[in-house]
């Protein structure tokens, strides 16, 4: 099969490897129908330090049709049109029974093999999925075959991140960047009864993008002072920090109240926080980080996709084939053409 696959650092092609095979009867193989570019991605494209091994089918974000399913799967079968969370997950164990499917004792995430052993990726024709039955999510009607591959990880990490912002009515609450994420926490927010959203980004037409999805865009420099003055000096109450860098935590940091809440979602390569012990102990500050337990916000949010309450893919201004992957990591990656979300067909 055809698949965007790792080769080293900045060097994605697309190329010819194995089909997906059933290795556990518990497995299914299915036919990507969307798939799309995250900026997750980017991190193994740019930074990873190890690297994946070469070969690798990249990408976390699809949805697609069941094609074929193990001898232990009876509520799936083919012909079934799916959707997944970014990792996978058995449902038994402690962290599945308490919602933090994320972090299963089993789970594995997709597009990450090092060293022959891991998970090939859905940024290709097939994808095999092990623990089929409690990974996957049957796509309901009303339902699209592109809010399914967000509702897998976007739609719900932005959700999760507004979430553990613990947002109240009349709070102020700022989202520091304004991709894809970013603009979900905004929606998410509002969706947890957020009044007063603050959106922060480099980019005029993300900030334009947050605007129409109902936050006060406000610019960068002076940004801190800015939330002060509409406090009485205290900050925000809430900070969600969806770019994962120093910079960002840095100012997160700054305009947090003292007491307030930092949630950030972003990954972070840094080997330190952008604040110290002393300083977060001093502004009693509560910093909450991690991985989105994307299964468990599937089932909650669905509902909420069905219902057309939000416009979620109109952050999607490029679709592309699949043959033209290489060209939407690039168009992804530099921001050409006000990009903010690529998504690939077959």
């Amino acid at each position: 099969m055809k698949a965007l696959t790792f080769q080293s650092k900045q060097s994605i092609v697309y190329s010819s490897i194995d089909d997906p095979k059933i290795l556990y009867p518990t497995d299914v193989i299915v036919l990507v129908k969307c798939c799309a570019i995250c900026g997750s991605d980017l991190h193994v494209y740019h930074e990873h330090e190890k690297g994946i091994d070469p070969g690798t089918a990249m990408g976390h974000e699809f949805s697609g049709e069941i094609v074929e399913a193990g001898s232990h799967v009876k509520m799936l079968k083919p012909g079934d049109l799916v959707m997944s969370p970014f990792t996978t997950n058995c449902g038994d164990c402690f962290y599945c029974r308490i919602g933090l499917t994320c972090r299963c004792e089993k789970g594995q995430l997709y597009g990450w093999v090092e060293k022959g052993k891991g998970l090939q990726g859905g940024q290709a024709e097939y994808v095999r999925v092990p623990l089929a039955e409690t990974t996957l999510k049957k796509i309901p009607e009303g339902v699209s075959m592109e809010e399914g591959l967000m509702l897998g990880d976007i739609i719900s990490t932005g959700f999760f991140c507004a979430h553990q912002a613990e947002i109240k009515p009349k709070g102020i609450y700022v989202v520091v960047g304004c991709g894809p994420v970013g603009l979900m926490a905004i929606l998410g927010a509002r969706e947890y009864g957020a009044e007063n959203i603050f959106a922060i980004d480099s980019v005029p037409e993300r900030l334009e993008h947050a605007r129409k999805f109902g936050a006060a865009p406000i610019s960068l420099t002076g940004a801190a002072e800015h939330i002060r003055n509409l406090t009485q000096g205290r900050g925000a109450d809430a900070v969600m920090e969806a770019v994962g860098n120093e910079s960002a935590g840095k100012l997160a940091y700054d305009l947090v109240r003292p007491g307030g809440i930092i949630s950030q979602v972003g990954v972070c390569n840094d080997a330190h926080l952008p604040f110290s012990p002393v300083q977060a102990y001093n502004k009693n500050l509560t910093y909450k980080v991690g991985r989105c337990p994307a299964r468990t916000f599937m089932d909650s949010l669905t509902p909420l996709v069905q219902k057309k309450k939000y416009p979620f893919t109109s952050i999607i201004t490029h679709r592309l084939k699949i043959s033209e992957g290489v060209k939407g990591y690039d168009i992804f990656d530099h921001k050409r053409e006000n990009c903010l979300k690529v998504v690939l067909e077959p």
